[in-house]
C-alpha cells in the first residue's frame, strides 16, 4: 500500500482504517503460502522486531521436531487488506528467523529470495533484477480425484471444454472451445471474461498493477493475467498474492483455479515465462548493438540460463506433472537454445519493442507450480554466473526447432525428461547456486530429499490408470 515503509506506518493505519485482524504469511519450503492471524491489538512498532512464534516443525521441508520453534518477523512494505475476509483484515507477508540466534531462516524462500537480491549488488555487476512472470492458468467448473490401494482416477470439468458439445445442458448453446483453439475468441465462447477482469482489478486494489488478461490457447478455462515487471523480491511476493485472489475469486463463483502444469491430456498446458533484465541505475544492461538488440552481458546472461538449464528445471519446474508439459514435439521449449521471436526456443529475446529499456530475456521452460522465490533466484543466479564467467551461448536458432531435420535436432540439447532427472542434474551442478550462501548446502540437500520422497518416489509407486489399458489383458 502507498506510504507504508515503518512499523509505525502500520500501527497508524490499523489505529485509522480501524483494522480488526493481522493475517501474517509466509512460505513453505515446497511453495504454498501458510498463514495465522492475531488481533489487531497485537501488533505493536516492537512486534516487527521481536517477531512472533510459531511451530516450524508442522511446515513442510522445514524444522525437526526438536528444534521446532520459529519466528515470524513481519514485513511492513508488504501490507495489504485482504479483499476476501469477512472482518477487516490487514495482510502482512513475513521473513522466518531462529527464535534463539535471531538469524533468518537459511530454509525461508524469501530469505533465499533477498540473498539472491544482496549478491547481485555484491557483484558490482547490477543494482536491480527486473522480473516479470507471465502464468497461465486454468479455471474449471468441477475436479474430482482420489487415490487408495484398488483405485485411482481423476476427473476434471469445463462448460467450456470441447468435450461437452454433446452434454445435455437444456439447452447446450454449441460455443465450446476447440482443443488449442481459446487464444483471444470474444464471448460467448470466451466465458470467463467478467471472472478475469474481476481478478485484475482486485489484483489492482492490493497494489499489482496488471498489464493485460485473456483466454489462452487450451479448451476448457485456460488463462492468463499478466502483471508489470518489478524487483524480484517484490514480483515473488506478487507471485503469491496472485494465485491467491485468482483462486479465491474462482471459489466465489463456484469454480476452482489451478496451476499445474498439465491438467489436460491432448491441449496445451500451463507456463510461467519469466522475463529477465539488469539494470544499473536507469539503464538496462541488457540493451546494445549486438543480436536481437542485446548487449554482450545479456548475451553472457543467456549462456549461463542454458549451461544451468537442466538443474534449473528442479527448481523452476520442481513438479512430476510439469515434466508431461515439457514434451519434445509439443508446445513447450525443450530445446536449449535461444532466438528472438521463435517461442520454439528455451530462451527468447521478445521483439514487441525497439525501446532499449523493454530488452529483457525470456525463460520459457519454467511453470506456476515453481515457488517463485527459489525459481526468481535461481534464475537470477545463473544467469549472473554467465556474465562473470563469459559463458558462451553458442549461435541462435531463428529457425523452427520442432522441424529440424533429426541430424541438426540432434546436436541441439534437450531439458530433462522428467522432476527425477531434473534432481540428479541439480545434485550434480549447483556450486553456481551457492555464492555468497544464497542457496546452501542444506537447502539443495533438503530440496532433492523432499521431492525425491514425496514426489518422485510417491509417484512410481502407483499404478497408473492408463496402465490398465496398456497391460490389464496381458
Amino acid at each position: 500500500m502507498n506510504g507504508i515503509k515503518t512499523p509505525r506506518d502500520i500501527v497508524t493505519f490499523i489505529q485509522k482504517e480501524k483494522v480488526e485482524v493481522v493475517d501474517l504469511r509466509f512460505m513453505d519450503f515446497p511453495g504454498l503460502w501458510q498463514h495465522f492471524s492475531v488481533p489487531a491489538r497485537e501488533m505493536k512498532e516492537e512486534t516487527f522486531e521481536k517477531g512472533l512464534g510459531f511451530d516450524g516443525s508442522s511446515i513442510r521441508g522445514w524444522q525437526v521436531i526438536n528444534e521446532s520453534d520459529m519466528l515470524v518477523k513481519p514485513v511492513p512494505e508488504t501490507a495489504f487488506v485482504d479483499p476476501f475476509f469477512k472482518d477487516k483484515t490487514l495482510v502482512l507477508i513475513c521473513n522466518i528467523c531462529d527464535p534463539i540466534t535471531g538469524e533468518d531462516y537459511t530454509r525461508d524462500p524469501r530469505n533465499i529470495a533477498r540473498k539472491a537480491e544482496a549478491y547481485l549488488k555484491s557483484t558490482g555487476l547490477a543494482d536491480v533484477a527486473s522480473i516479470g512472470p507471465e502464468a497461465e492458468f486454468f479455471i474449471f467448473d468441477d475436479v474430482r480425484f482420489d487415490q487408495n490401494s484398488h483405485e485411482g482416477y481423476y476427473h476434471i470439468d469445463s462448460n467450456e471444454g470441447q468435450w461437452n458439445t454433446g452434454r445435455i445442458e437444456n439447452p447446450n448453446s454449441g460455443y465450446k472451445i476447440r482443443y488449442k483453439e481459446g487464444y483471444f475468441p470474444v464471448p460467448p465462447t470466451d466465458t470467463l471474461q467478467d471472472i478475469r477482469s474481476e481478478m485484475m482489478l482486485i489484483l489492482e486494489r492490493i497494489g499489482i498493477p496488471i498489464e493485460a488478461q485473456h483466454h489462452e490457447a487450451a479448451t476448457g478455462g485456460q488463462c492468463e493475467i499478466d502483471m508489470r515487471f518489478g524487483t524480484l523480491l517484490h514480483m515473488a511476493d506478487a507471485m503469491l498474492k496472485y494465485k491467491y485472489v485468482i483462486k479465491n475469486v474462482a471459489r466465489k463463483y463456484n469454480k476452482t483455479a489451478t496451476f499445474m502444469p498439465k491438467p489436460l491430456f491432448g491441449d496445451n498446458g500451463s507456463g510461467m515465462h519469466v522475463n529477465l533484465s539488469l539494470w544499473k541505475g536507469d539503464k538496462n544492461l541488457f540493451s546494445g548493438e549486438g543480436y536481437a538488440g542485446m548487449s554482450e552481458t545479456a548475451m553472457f546472461a543467456i549462456g549461463g540460463i542454458l549451461k544451468h538449464a537442466a538443474s534449473l528445471l528442479a527448481l523452476t519446474s520442481p513438479t512430476t506433472n510439469s515434466y508431461k508439459r515439457l514434451v519434445p514435439g509439443y508446445e513447450a521449449p525443450v530445446n536449449l537454445a535461444y532466438s528472438r521471436r521463435n517461442r520454439s526456443a528455451a530462451v527468447r529475446i521478445p521483439m514487441y519493442s525497439t525501446s532499449p529499456k523493454s530488452k529483457r530475456v525470456e525463460f520459457r521452460c519454467p511453470d506456476p507450480s515453481c515457488n517463485p522465490y527459489l525459481a526468481f533466484a535461481a534464475i537470477l543466479m545463473a544467469a549472473v554466473d554467465g556474465i562473470l564467467n563469459k559463458i558462451d551461448p553458442g549461435e541462435p536458432f531463428d529457425k523452427d526447432l520442432y522441424d529440424l531435420p533429426p541430424e541438426e535436432l540432434a546436436k541441439v540439447p534437450q531439458t530433462p525428461g522428467s522432476l527425477r532427472e531434473a534432481l540428479m542434474a541439480l545434485e550434480k551442478d549447483h556450486a553456481f547456486l551457492m555464492k555468497n550462501d544464497v542457496f546452501t548446502q542444506d537447502v539443495i540437500e533438503t530440496w532433492i530429499d523432499y521431492k525425491m520422497k514425496n514426489e518422485v518416489l510417491a509417484l512410481d509407486l502407483r499404478p497408473h490408470p492408463w496402465e490398465f489399458t496398456l497391460y490389464y489383458d496381458i
